[in-house]
């Protein structure tokens, strides 16, 4: 529980939400920057934190963030839900290694409240917190640049906690300035259709991941195509209190499900995902089983996971076939592998096995750390038992 607050915190408390966030102008970082950062320039920086956003809000302002200041916050969360997916850790993985390669720094929002506010694990927050445990010893495992000091874990319930006097104000300033059906139209993010009928804890979620923007100091919000109504309300927030420097949203594309038609991958079907701890011979079976019409590009969830995951991974996605059906071959770029796909040069049954091999590669060192580690396994036991929930 949060302890009773001094003078200067009730002081501040009372302070109106607008003075607290118009601070949070773009300033120089005095910390000192690595080496290989210092020899970028602007535009490399700029082109790499860019090409993690399917979409942009806006590229002149991040353009601008990136000149004026070296090291801008980045900020991402996730609900501890369930067992982690590819497209949750190695994407992310991927997308946070960039960041810090061009100077930001990322906070990671374990959001085990909010969580509970959107029923995951029946709002048990115990069972919410192992899962974050859970989620944080993947994405060591895995690669994610955690001892660079780039990379900061936070969770939500303590945070907030600590810093109640300015986190209150703020949800409830952004709630009083919107109307319940604006709410209602972030009920995506939540993984909620617009016509379902949400909790009244549904219903304030919205505005307290609003207020995370800027309780954490975000620059920029790197998040999924699926939280960008919400991002869009943090900075019509700022409209509304006269603020100029807004977010810049950084949208990343949404890796689709296994299955013909599945937009995106879901952890509560087991065979649209491949789970980040799927031993080898349940990756070759999905990946087997998966949805890849020959010569078709459009719609292909096996193309999409070499674009999305093996070619930032290895930088080249190599086929092995025999001298009869085209010998190896090794493709560098999306385009290449598009144009000989659709050519009918590169046969369904030649790709996922290449695939596979692929995602087993980058998945190994997380499966030998769950098997090694007495932690670890004990995290992952749990996190199976457990039921999930909507």
């Amino acid at each position: 529980m949060a302890t009773e607050a001094s003078d200067q915190d009730q002081n501040e408390a009372a302070a109106p939400p607008e003075a607290e966030i118009q601070s949070l102008a773009i300033s120089s970082s005095s910390s000192s920057n690595p080496t290989n950062q210092m020899m970028m320039s602007l535009e490399e920086r700029y082109q790499i934190v860019r090409s993690i956003g399917e979409e942009c809000i806006q590229e002149d302002e991040l353009r601008n963030l990136l000149e004026k200041k070296p090291e801008p916050i980045c900020y991402d969360g996730f609900e501890p839900s369930g067992r982690m997916h590819i497209a949750q850790g190695v994407m992310k993985a991927i997308n946070v290694n960039k960041l810090t390669s061009a100077g930001c720094r990322v906070k990671i929002w374990i959001a085990d409240w909010f969580a509970q506010l959107n029923n995951k694990m029946g709002g048990d927050l115990k069972k919410i917190e192992v899962v974050g445990r859970y989620l944080i010893e993947i994405w060591k495992a895995v690669g994610m640049d955690i001892d660079g000091g780039k990379v900061e874990f936070l969770w939500s319930s303590k945070e907030i906690n600590s810093r109640a006097h300015e986190y209150w104000p703020l949800v409830m300033d952004i709630a009083r300035r919107n109307t319940v059906s604006r709410i209602k139209r972030c009920g995506q993010i939540m993984g909620r259709s617009d016509e379902e009928e949400l909790t009244a804890a549904q219903i304030f979620y919205p505005c307290m991941q609003c207020a995370d923007v800027f309780f954490l100091k975000a620059d920029i919000c790197q998040l999924g195509m699926d939280q960008r109504k919400v991002n869009v309300l943090a900075r019509e927030y700022c409209d509304d209190i006269k603020r100029k420097n807004k977010p810049i949203i950084l949208s990343h594309h949404m890796l689709p499900g296994l299955q013909q038609g599945q937009e995106k991958m879901s952890k509560s079907d087991p065979q649209s995902s491949i789970f980040m701890e799927d031993d080898e011979a349940e990756v070759n079976l999905k990946i087997k089983r998966a949805y890849c019409p020959p010569d078709i590009v459009e719609g292909n969830p096996c193309l999409e996971y070499v674009k999305y995951l093996i070619l930032p991974w290895f930088k080249k996605f190599v086929i092995e076939r025999s001298a009869e059906n085209g010998g190896d071959k090794s493709f560098e770029n999306f385009e290449e592998l598009v144009a000989y796909y659709e050519s009918g040069k590169l046969h369904p049954a030649d790709l996922k096995p290449a695939l596979a091999k692929a995602l087993n590669k980058i998945l190994a060192p997380v499966r030998e750390h769950f098997k090694n580690d007495k932690d670890a396994k004990d995290l992952l036991k749990r996190v199976k038992a457990y039921r999930v929930t909507r």
